[in-house]
């Protein structure tokens, strides 16, 4: 049955719109959206119980978020945003997502469109080759137990070290491709085996690999796009989206048993399981978030293995050494993880851990926690529409420090299930109907192409819109499909 809407949401401003703690009981904070209120309006009924639910998680500071591409997900709604107090409060996988470190990787060309579409056909089909997609797809590269210890360990630098990518990779990646204090000792066995042969694959789902054009009249802040190195009009990009894939999956699922004994340990109560939480201080917060990391370095490795397939595919095609077709990094985020941060509580400034459920980070102008790269720059954000629709390349802002724990938006966010798409869609007749519209996809399934129908999402542009209004990201160009492979 479907859940009530909270008929008592108080306006804040143009684009928040707050959930007071006498909706449910045990809220210990109110709970925010940060969106316009057609999309408000538009929101499914369970975002709104599972952020009050949220809100009711021990040591939860000021109130719990949700972003403008909310909607249903796993214990925190998609587009959920929770700072937790360091020492007191708790750390959730349903926080952080079962694809841990899910997130979006752009890459850069100097060829153009008029270089590009004649060969759109060939590029696509060897990117589909050498980028394994699908449910159990397996990867290329072969590794050991002691190579994947090392991956979980270090990251995109064990990537570099051997091969599979240029130096300046590394300064082109959210943490520099390494979250530090993973341990591969807290990760189980079982999920060590689901991981170990997924390096550089896609999987399924919304998961994707994308050729872009970067139209004249779509780029909105030509000085920022220019140091980011959009320099032409009609250039091309790459923009690649998945995570740690089936070992995140079996990690959160490991430590949300373990954790169901540790709340009972600990006496926390939450009204939904897929809440299960630990303490952040006791041992088992702490071995979870360490084997977190193991699968945040394994996803950002995943991504660089792909960005290493592409510029092979890219050579294959166009005959060129990727250094000379100019295939430079411009970044790598994630939306799935959990973040030290600091806030301003009660005046105060308070070290929390955020949880990122579909949520990008935002930091204005020299941030510490910024990349050297784009430290004056403020943090490169990469927001993914439907692969009709079009994608966004934004930057962070001081506000979304103040007022979202330095975040933003991920995507444009589901508005149908994906039964729901397949039964309003077919896949065979979308294809085609893309294809009449100069976009070339080719995907594992027919039926997995219909569950990412633009009419499953909602419009990326109105979602943009809002955290522009809201002052959490400003846009800096809108990027246009011209093919896709999908999981």
């Amino acid at each position: 049955m479907e859940k009530p809407k909270p008929k008592n949401i108080k306006k804040i401003n143009e684009t928040t719109w707050e959930i007071p703690t006498t909706f449910k009981e045990g809220m210990r904070v109110p709970a925010r959206i940060i969106a316009t209120k057609p999309i408000l309006d538009d929101m499914d009924s369970e975002v709104f119980d599972q952020l009050t639910n949220v809100a009711t998680l021990p040591g939860i500071q000021k109130y719990a978020i949700c972003h403008a591409d909310g909607h249903r997900g796993y214990g925190f709604a998609i587009g959920g945003v929770a700072a937790m107090d360091f020492n007191e409060g708790v750390i959730s996988p349903g926080g952080i997502g079962f694809d841990i470190n899910c997130g979006m990787r752009l890459i850069k060309t100097n060829l153009t469109i008029k270089e590009v579409q004649p060969k759109i056909k060939e590029l696509t089909d060897t990117l589909f080759k050498n980028v394994p997609a699908g449910v159990g797809c397996k990867g290329f590269v072969k590794l050991n137990n002691s190579q994947f210890d090392d991956i979980m360990s270090s990251g995109v630098k064990w990537c570099i070290e051997n091969g599979y990518g240029w130096q300046q990779d590394l300064k082109r990646i959210e943490d520099n491709g390494t979250l530090k204090d993973a341990n591969p000792e807290k990760v189980s066995q079982k999920a060590k085996s689901r991981g170990i042969n997924q390096l550089g694959t896609l999987g399924s789902g919304n998961h994707y690999l994308e050729v872009q054009v970067a139209h004249a009249e779509n780029i909105l802040d030509k000085e920022t796009a220019k140091k980011l190195g959009i320099v032409d009009k009609n250039q091309i990009l790459i923009m690649v989206h998945c995570g740690s894939r089936g070992f995140g999956h079996q990690l959160a699922t490991d430590y949300m048993k373990i954790f169901d004994n540790t709340m009972q340990k600990h006496g926390i109560k939450i009204p939904d399981r897929e809440l299960s939480c630990a303490p952040l201080q006791s041992d088992e917060g702490q071995n979870y978030y360490s084997a977190m990391k193991c699968a945040g370095n394994m996803a950002y490795s995943n991504r660089q293995v792909i960005l290493h397939q592409i510029r092979e595919s890219f050579k294959k095609t166009f005959k060129q050494d990727p250094e000379k077709l100019g295939m430079e990094l411009i970044y790598d985020c994630t939306h799935n993880i959990a973040r030290e941060h600091k806030i301003k509580v009660d005046g105060k400034q308070k070290k929390v851990l955020v949880h990122l459920k579909g949520a990008t980070t935002s930091l204005g102008p020299g941030h510490e926690r910024i990349i050297n790269t784009y430290r004056d720059l403020g943090t490169p954000i990469i927001i993914g529409g439907s692969m009709e629709t079009g994608s966004y390349l934004l930057k962070g802002t001081k506000k979304a420090e103040e007022e979202t724990f330095g975040t933003t938006a991920h995507g444009a966010g589901r508005r149908m299930s994906r039964t729901k798409a397949r039964k309003l869609v077919r896949g065979d007749k979308l294809q085609k109907d893309m294809e009449q519209k100069g976009i070339y996809v080719k995907g594992v399934s027919m039926a997995g192409l219909a569950e990412e129908a633009a009419l499953a999402y909602k419009d990326i542009d109105s979602v943009i819109d809002a955290v522009n209004k809201a002052g959490i990201s400003d846009p800096i160009i809108k990027l246009s499909p011209i093919s896709n492979v999908k999981g």
